[in-house]
């Protein structure tokens, strides 16, 4: 089995996502036998944005960096991304990865009856983290409806999210959030079968 791991936090050893997104990895790790892990720093390594340039495969080494950005997506059986909330929506940086798996003919089709997912089959487990309070269903929300819609697109449904809410209202609250999360990780979160 492999799992893709992402980070896409600025924060480094400060990071919420990061720490979570880790205890994700670490449950897998002592849970699942001969587990295959590929980990991409998104913050660290930034992947250019789209542009004519890309789409055109202008720069090789760019295009070489693409094809293996889509080969560790499809090969994946399992993703967890680290997603913190910034000015309501994803990183940049996590756009730019979405950007290089979103593709036609790969990971989803045009059909007469609409579009058609191509790569179903893989779970994803979100390490969601939030500056204040920003339940998915608040309407100030944009990462966890953002990215179940373009997993759902790609033929993703099994989307799990573990989140840390108003981790800037206090530190006594930064504490119990990630303290919730790692219990939820620790006890509840499903692992594939």
């Amino acid at each position: 089995m492999k799992l893709l791991h992402l980070d896409s936090s600025i924060l480094g050893t400060h990071s919420a996502s990061r720490e979570l997104g880790a205890a994700i990895v670490a449950r897998w790790q002592r849970d699942v036998r001969d587990l295959e892990i590929v980990h991409r720093d998104l913050a660290a390594n930034p992947l250019p944005h789209l542009s004519g340039a890309s789409l055109a495969q202008a720069d090789a080494d760019e295009t070489a960096t693409a094809a293996a950005v889509m080969d560790e997506f499809l090969s994946a059986d399992v993703i967890v991304l680290g997603a913190p909330m910034y000015n309501f929506g994803i990183p940049s940086q996590l756009k730019a990865w979405i950007d290089r798996v979103a593709v036609a003919g790969k990971t989803f089709r045009y059909t007469a009856e609409g579009p058609q997912g191509l790569a179903g089959g893989k779970k994803v487990i979100v390490a969601a983290t939030y500056g204040g309070m920003h339940p998915a269903d608040s309407g100030r929300n944009f990462v966890e409806p953002y990215l179940r819609q373009v997993f759902g697109f790609l033929g993703i449904d099994d989307i799990e999210f573990v989140s840390a809410e108003g981790l800037s209202v206090s530190p006594e609250h930064r504490t119990q959030a990630i303290s919730a999360a790692h219990a939820l990780i620790d006890a509840e979160l499903p692992l594939a079968a």
